[in-house]
């Protein structure tokens, strides 16, 4: 019950249905705020407790000053908590290990149980094995199903183990897609209330709902576990960027284009730790398709939240996607009682504020690995024959500029370019040439516009109008297709389109979330050899939103983020070296060259698809029984009792170690003396660098342990699928073979130096961690800016403290990281403004003492801490940002503090 101290409760009729509310008019100073923060008063208002939320919290919120930095700290409890199976099996392994460990203090396990609604998606597990057939998705769902049986068994049993605990089974659709087109409330009810539906999840482009009204954000399967479990999420009020939309759309512009010209303006203005709230005139042009895409591609700029309010359009969309009558009146009755309904002349008080003339925006794509670095579609050509030196050897570099190379089988080579055509012999005896640049990965994939009719439907037609003029895909080109539900195949076969899409090789490969999370299968056996034999910089382009470096396929060196319809255009040109804009993509039957303008769709040809090719019927049918499953799922023998029996001869699920010797009462903090470097990296290292992502190789650590455990090496699976396995899991963190760790130079991959061995000799990183931890030496990590940035993975924090890490010092952090880190007990340290490892002369060789963590104990956070590396001293900032977190690290993490404060209640 909420203390109501501003008499905010109220009643709100809708039909023949009475809601209690709180009403935010009753606070002084909200009719200015912006429509994010109205959803955090009202939060504020109504889990009013008077001791972690009071009276006081919400004045805070309702004067907001816009201009000041963020300084209070207010607790938000999120309404429900969704998941995706690579990081909601560790949440759900992390909860049975609790129920044990309550168990074990004396307590009732039954207490362990999500206290809010979470759902889980099982999208990230299907792998585009099988390609360029009929029957590619049955297979790959049948290897799917192989592959992971024992982390589905445990997920049903899940399921019918945890109470307000669902799982959508495999098959169905992406995370991000099946949340916007059916679990997304936009108004909870629930215990006769009525209230803004909010969320967190454990996948960073959980901001995809924003475009639906909906505030929630990725975090880490940590603080996931906590929010289902009751605790709410501390943070610090915001800054608010308004960001102002004027204008429409130019013909032949998509939705692809727009996000890609916002994420590099936001990356470029800054928004990290931000709320980005979009408004204007702009706003009501723009469909909910595309406020979903800007949504998504949120962690790609950087924000917290990337949110739209609400308006008709979107009780449109509601209505299309099968929401009840009574909810779509719920939803607009009571956004227009909360003054949280778009007014698209107003302006909100904010922080700071950008603005976008729609009909500027240009066809874009970005790369070759950064989702930041857009690329204007008719420069790409140009901008790939700089960027390709990056990637070639020195000699090829230096010959390049000497002298023009032959072309290869891409219709145009520009002078100078490295070239290295080599042949290839297909399996049916046939040959062509590939060279640098090559597109080996076409990827229609990927949440950020799988959701999108308007960019899928012109994709399809983009594949027609090809196949009509006797166009298909080269023969180095895997092409994949991976929607984000079933909705899209069906408006695809009702539009006559799946058979255009077949011809150029884009068959269907799964419903799930493919190659943007680098679950793009293995090239053809031919087109690897040549690749890896002659050492070529190919490419990748996928419908992403993350293009990471070793993130896509570990053969291919370049990618590059594109509308779906540009995907299948380059997977017709075959080469990055191919200027499509002026360029022929190929000849016709007659001969004739055929150019991107010939192929490409009029808006009103894809409007007029959508129109009549998508309708309420396919949504009610494809979510009428979501949580049922086919045969397959619905045949798995699953596990009784509250808490799991552990299969100790698993190789996917195990009980983690992180509450054996758990005592009621924390030890002290202690500071951290004698430690040595694990790593010392630059800027940019993305949660892909840290976290295990991708496929297992057999001569690394990982693949070591399972081939010891009897596992043969096809069905290594992917690191994503194994992490309800923390051995596997830890031997993978830093594993990245793209990692340059600096105090291993000329090293690539998971590498470092072992001082526990004379002279310090190159190890693997896992190895080389447990000798430290063997030795009882401490260890910590050097990093430059944007540490942990990308993906909110749990295990970029869960393995780097498993393997011994005290302390992280960098140069700035992402949000999701810096916070996870601190929920594992990983003290995140800055080093002083303007400093870094290289201006203080770090080589990462040094021993070092960091003093003053102990002040912890006294109940405060220190500002900075004393840190002695060798002959160098500085202080470092303490990156603990609010008291809740403090609380988390004295108590060893996150689930250690839940649990305790669970068992004492």
């Amino acid at each position: 019950m909420s203390a109501n101290s501003f008499d905010a409760r109220s009643t709100l009729q809708v039909g023949d249905e009475s809601y209690e509310i709180f009403r935010l008019d009753k606070v002084e100073g909200s009719a200015r705020l912006p429509y994010s923060l109205k959803v955090l008063l009202e939060n504020l208002l109504r889990t009013e407790d008077g001791a972690n939320i009071t009276a006081d919290h919400i004045r805070a919120l309702g004067g907001w000053d816009s201009q000041a930095q963020p300084s209070q700290e207010i607790q938000f409890t999120p309404a429900r908590v969704i998941m995706q199976d690579f990081t909601g099996v560790p949440c759900v392994v992390d909860l049975a290990t609790m129920r044990e460990a309550v168990k074990e203090l004396g307590g009732d396990p039954a207490k362990i149980n999500p206290l809010a609604p979470a759902e889980l998606v099982i999208d990230h597990s299907v792998i585009a094995d099988k390609f360029g057939t009929n029957d590619a998705f049955a297979q790959n769902v049948e290897l799917e199903y192989g592959r992971n049986k024992e982390r589905y068994q445990f997920l049903r049993w899940g399921q019918t183990a945890f109470d307000e605990f669902k799982v959508v089974p495999p098959g169905t659709g992406i995370v991000h897609q099946v949340n916007i087109e059916h679990l997304a409330r936009t108004v909870m009810v629930r215990g006769g209330q009525a209230y803004p539906d909010t969320l967190v999840g454990t996948d960073s482009h959980t901001t995809m709902v924003n475009g639906l009204g909906v505030l929630g954000w990725g975090v880490g399967g940590i603080e996931a576990e906590a929010a289902m479990l009751g605790q709410p999420v501390s943070m610090l009020i915001p800054r608010v960027v308004g960001f102002k939309l004027t204008g429409e759309l130019k013909p032949g512009t998509t939705a692809t284009d727009l996000v890609l010209t916002i994420t590099e303006m936001l990356r470029k203005h800054g928004v990290v730790g931000k709320f980005v709230e979009f408004y204007g005139e702009g706003v009501a042009a723009t469909s909910l398709a595309n406020r979903a895409t800007i949504g998504n591609m949120s962690p790609e700029f950087g924000s917290t939240a990337a949110i739209f309010p609400i308006d008709d359009e979107t009780l449109n969309y509601l209505r299309l996607t099968g929401r009840s009558d009574q909810q779509v009146a719920l939803v607009e009755a009571y956004a227009k009682e909360q003054g949280l309904w778009l007014d698209p002349a107003a302006e909100p008080d904010f922080s700071e504020k950008l603005e976008l003339d729609l009909s500027t925006v240009v066809p874009s794509i970005a790369g070759p690995k950064r989702p930041q670095d857009r690329i204007v579609l008719a420069d790409a050509a140009t901008q790939f024959a700089q960027d390709v030196r990056n990637y070639v050897s020195d000699a090829e570099e230096d010959e390049a500029g000497k002298e023009s190379f032959p072309a290869s089988d891409a219709p145009a080579v520009s002078n100078g370019v490295p070239s290295k055509p080599t042949q290839v012999t297909a399996p049916d005896g046939s040959t062509y040439e590939i060279d640098h640049g090559a597109v080996t990965v076409a990827a229609i994939t990927s949440c950020t516009n799988t959701s999108n009719p308007y960019v899928m439907v012109a994709a399809a037609l983009v594949a027609k109008k090809a196949v009509e003029k006797g166009l298909t895909r080269k023969p180095w080109v895997k092409t994949t297709l991976a929607p984000g539900s079933k909705v899209v195949t069906d408006y695809f076969d009702k539009a006559g389109l799946t058979p255009y899409l077949d011809k150029v090789g884009f068959n269907l490969v799964g419903y799930g979330c493919t190659t943007c999370i680098g679950n793009s299968g293995p090239l053809p056996d031919e087109v690897s050899k040549a690749v890896n034999e002659a050492d070529l910089a190919v490419t990748s382009v996928l419908s992403g939103n993350r293009n990471f470096e070793g993130r896509i396929n570990p053969d291919v060196k370049m990618n590059y983020l594109a509308s779906p319809p540009l995907v299948v255009a380059y997977a017709i040109a075959g080469s990055m070296k191919v200027n499509i804009t002026t360029d022929a993509l190929g000849t016709d039957q007659e001969g004739k060259p055929v150019f991107l303008k010939d192929i490409w769709p009029t808006e009103a040809e894809v409007n007029d698809v959508v129109a009549n090719a998508i309708g309420e019927d396919m949504f009610n049918k494809s979510y009428q029984d979501v949580f049922a499953g086919d045969a397959q799922w619905q045949a798995l023998p699953v596990p009784t009792g509250n808490t799991f029996e552990w299969d100790p001869e698993s190789t996917y699920v195990r009980k983690p170690p992180y509450f054996e010797g758990l005592t009621m009462d924390p030890a002290p903090v202690e500071d951290i003396v004698g430690a040595r470097v694990l790593a010392k990296l630059g800027d940019s290292v993305t949660t892909d660098h840290i976290s295990p992502a991708g496929a297992i190789k057999a001569d690394t650590p990982a693949g070591k342990y399972l081939t010891e455990h009897g596992v043969e090496r096809r069905d290594f699976n992917s690191y994503g699928s194994r992490r309800g396995n923390h051995e596997v899991m830890i031997r993978g963190t830093f594993a990245n073979i793209r990692l340059r760790n600096q105090i291993a130079p000329g090293t690539e991959g998971g590498f470092t130096r072992d001082f526990t061995q004379d002279g310090g000799p190159v190890s693997f990183i896992y190895d080389a961690s447990q000798n430290y931890q063997a030795a009882g030496i401490p260890l910590v990590i050097l990093a430059g800016k944007e540490y942990g940035s990308g993906s909110s993975r749990d295990w970029a924090a869960k393995g780097t403290a498993l393997l011994g890490v005290k302390a992280v010092i960098a140069e700035s952090y992402e949000r999701i990281h810096r916070s996870n880190l601190i929920g594992m007990g990983v003290l995140p340290l800055q080093f002083p403004e303007g400093a870094s490892a290289l201006s203080l002369g770090l080589t990462g060789e040094e021993t070092f003492d960091i003093t003053g963590v102990t002040a912890l104990n006294e109940g405060g956070i220190p500002e900075t801490v004393k840190v002695k590396a060798g002959e160098v001293e500085f202080d470092a900032k303490v990156r603990i940002d609010t008291p809740g977190e403090a609380d988390y690290y004295r108590n060893g993490g996150i689930m250690q503090y839940v649990l305790r404060s669970l068992i004492r209640k």
